[in-house]
């Protein structure tokens, strides 16, 4: 199980970045990319340069009104009419701040999950990963964490108006993935999937379990609600049960994942208990289901993750060693001790930058984590939620 992959990259997606103390920073993607290239893992060979999105393609999911505001936002100096009125569009909070060049930047960010779409569904690649995509909180006229234009939703609506592809989207961040599921609730041609800490004690405070889609889109829709504090063995149970039995359900054409790593437990934006191992088993799921239903086409996007030095290259490094099929991860997978330490190269040349000791090794040393006293009622709360999750599915 391989097939060819593809890394979408444009230097001017970099540019999406509200200001230097802001969580969602680019150089989360900087780490990554030179990770990878120090373990020689991304070659010129495997890159596709992208473009921005067109106004036409934006406004598939968001409102011209919008569109419009988010433009004049744009500019080095914006008109104070329009100031007044970023408010109402969601760009004044401390999450979704306003910035110059921010529509050039967002809509390079689109296009990139654009190119992706159109890579596989072209038959250009079997996957393509653009790590610069995942902004999954945005709606229709309104910014939200950390997300101006949604670019996953723009994206699946490409593969259905150029290709009438069936779409599954996969949503693996801490956080529901609720803009995608709100663009496409009512859509049966478009599954929507988000496994996420519960709404209840976390942004955006959506994601339950009657959410299930609505009109002909009723059962395109599911949301699995885990408890704070879950970690890896029931997160996994979660994750390995529903996407198995809703991917053979729904029998998509197309695999579109979104890989936030903020379920993390040394996240700061979250309250699971995960490690890398969920970041390391879950790509591996997503990739088989890929090849048994949708002849391997899989696009996968980034998101959220906010402790950038620790985990967030490490997460994206196995995805992509999984997506591109690279030996490494075998290695990995065997735990072979040879391959198991992080290039040492890399370590030296970030670690004057951060006050955090950088990790040594690709996975976490398990030994030495505390359980958590309630494992075995989160747990069984977990187990509960999946069964009414997917109780309207039947087994394969």
């Amino acid at each position: 199980m391989s097939g060819s992959a593809l890394f979408v990259h444009h230097d001017k997606s970099m540019n999406y970045r509200f200001h230097d103390h802001h969580p969602f920073h680019p150089i989360r993607l900087q780490l990554t990319l030179d990770l990878l290239s120090s373990i020689g893992a991304l070659e010129p060979s495997q890159m596709l340069s992208s473009r921005p999105a067109s106004d036409e393609e934006l406004m598939w999911i968001h409102q011209p009104a919008y569109i419009e505001a988010v433009k004049a936002l744009s500019q080095a100096s914006p008109e104070p009419d329009w100031i007044g009125r970023a408010e109402q569009y969601g760009l004044m909070d401390e999450d979704t701040p306003y910035f110059a060049g921010m529509h050039e930047a967002a809509s390079y960010v689109t296009g990139g999950t654009i190119t992706a779409v159109e890579a596989v569904m072209s038959g250009k690649s079997t996957h393509a990963l653009h790590l610069g995509g995942g902004l999954h909180h945005a709606l229709s006229a309104k910014a939200a964490g950390f997300c101006v234009y949604n670019d996953a939703a723009v994206a699946i609506a490409y593969a259905r108006r150029h290709y009438n592809a069936r779409v599954l989207y996969v949503d693996t961040d801490v956080h529901h993935g609720d803009g995608v599921q709100w663009s496409f609730y009512s859509d049966p041609e478009v599954c929507t999937y988000s496994i996420h800490e519960t709404g209840k004690y976390l942004f955006p405070g959506t994601g339950y379990l009657n959410e299930r889609g609505e009109h002909q889109g009723y059962g395109a829709c599911l949301n699995v609600p885990l408890q704070p504090y879950t970690e890896d063995a029931s997160w996994m149970e979660c994750f390995e049960q529903s996407i198995s039995r809703l991917t053979a359900y729904f029998k998509p054409d197309l695999i579109v994942s979104l890989h936030g790593c903020d379920a993390h437990a040394l996240d700061p934006l979250s309250h699971m208990h995960c490690s890398m191992d969920i970041y390391n088993r879950m790509p591996a799921i997503l990739h088989e289901l890929a090849h048994t239903y949708c002849e391997g086409r899989w696009v996968a996007v980034g998101g959220g993750g906010y402790d950038m030095w620790r985990v967030v290259p490490r997460a994206w490094g196995l995805l992509w060693l999984e997506m591109s099929h690279h030996p490494l991860k075998q290695a990995l997978d065997e735990g072979d001790p040879a391959h198991a330490r992080l290039p040492q190269s890399w370590i030296d040349k970030w670690q004057g930058q951060t006050q955090l000791p950088l990790p040594t090794e690709w996975l976490d040393d398990l030994s030495r984590w505390e359980g958590i006293p309630r494992r075995e009622e989160i747990t069984a709360k977990n187990r509960e939620n999946l069964a009414v999750a997917l109780q309207e599915y039947p087994e394969a």
